[in-house]
């Protein structure tokens, strides 16, 4: 069988985080996969709200050009945000998948409903357009937010993860649900751990999207470009945009 080359895009300026999410991501990959994972050396360290998914779409669309460029086959968005995911998905030949609808398509697979757990209150409201705009809505129990920053699951002290950890079994016991995702690309490494503590999935979206990407890639399946995924028409678009658009139809 073919081998694929994946891109794992760290969307925030984190390199501790991309490091993080990359070890899962190839932990998870089979051997015919190699993982290049990367993020912007602009932009903002954590994705918090809109105005940070704003401000980090053109560094993930500038990735995908780079990439393509680099003969990658495939693409994740790793930010539970999805950002820039309908963008990313018109600029790129290879199939591009956000770790937030990979997660909420495997949980849908494996439990009639289930919960996340979050990091700021303000990603639940996030979260729930999300559930919206994927279909899971009625699936979804409860979303839940530890009150920590993103770039807590980073400072080393593990308050964080044992907030996560907390939330989880809360999930569990209370929520009246069969599996549990984790929103947030940074909470990556405690999947495996939390499903065997709890005996019940425990979702990791960039796992979930590693797996799900090379599914396709094998299928030889890629991003229709009928319709409005098409390749962006050439505007004649002028400054920093204008490197993302260097498409076959321009």
């Amino acid at each position: 069988m073919r081998r694929h080359r994946i891109q794992l895009i760290n969307p925030n300026t984190s390199q501790a985080m991309t490091e993080t999410m990359a070890h899962t991501a190839r932990t998870i990959a089979s051997s015919r996969v190699e993982i290049d994972a990367v993020c912007p050396k602009e932009g903002v360290p954590s994705i918090e709200g809109h105005f940070d998914e704003a401000v980090a779409t053109l560094g993930i669309l500038q990735q995908i050009r780079e990439g393509e460029d680099r003969g990658v086959n495939g693409h994740i968005i790793a930010c539970f945000g999805d950002p820039g995911l309908l963008a990313a998905r018109e600029l790129a030949k290879g199939p591009v998948l956000g770790i937030a609808e990979a997660a909420m398509h495997v949980a849908s697979m494996v439990a009639t409903r289930f919960s996340i757990v979050t990091t700021l209150p303000r990603t639940v409201i996030i979260a729930r357009h999300l559930l919206h705009r994927y279909g899971f809505y009625e699936q979804c129990a409860a979303v839940h937010a530890i009150d920590l920053p993103v770039l807590s699951l980073e400072d080393g002290s593990g308050l964080a993860q044992q907030k996560v950890r907390e939330y989880c079994l809360n999930a569990k016991h209370n929520d009246n649900v069969g599996a549990i995702i984790l929103g947030c690309g940074g909470m990556a490494d405690l999947a495996a751990e939390l499903s065997e503590e709890l005996q019940m999935p425990v979702i990791d979206g960039v796992g979930a999207a590693v797996t799900l990407l090379e599914s396709l890639l094998n299928l030889g399946i890629t991003t229709s470009k009928w319709g409005d995924l098409d390749f962006p028409r050439n505007k004649g678009i002028t400054g920093p945009y204008a490197a993302c658009l260097n498409t076959p139809s321009s």
